[in-house]
């Protein structure tokens, strides 16, 4: 489970790195980062949109992410900053696996600590 330390709930903070972050996209998922100051620990916001499918599929794909990016805040920077990750409607088909290798290659194309 994600801390809630490290949840992203405002949508200020949202179009922060929506609209000024680095973005880095995947056949699945768009991520969006915003490096921040030291007042905040690193936090994630998720964007699943109705196009990714109906409300089952929409919050079993931000479950299988909320999961996968909770594995990998150790290896984001501790310095503060803003991950939104957004599912585009090839997630909603998705497997965690494929999730997975989506969220550590966007990881790895924003300069970013990923795995893999």
């Amino acid at each position: 489970m994600l801390p809630a330390e490290h949840r992203l709930r405002h949508r200020d903070d949202f179009t922060v790195a929506l609209k000024q972050g680095a973005r880095a996209g995947t056949r699945r998922l768009v991520l969006h980062w915003a490096a921040t100051d030291r007042a905040h620990p690193t936090r994630v916001g998720f964007v699943v949109s109705k196009a990714v499918g109906g409300s089952v599929v929409r919050h079993r794909t931000q479950r299988r992410l909320r999961h996968l990016t909770a594995d990998r805040l150790p290896g984001l920077p501790a310095d503060g900053g803003l991950l939104v990750v957004r599912a585009l409607p090839a997630a909603g088909s998705a497997t965690s696996a494929d999730l997975a290798a989506d969220v550590d290659r966007g990881l790895r194309r924003l300069g970013l600590t990923g795995r893999g």
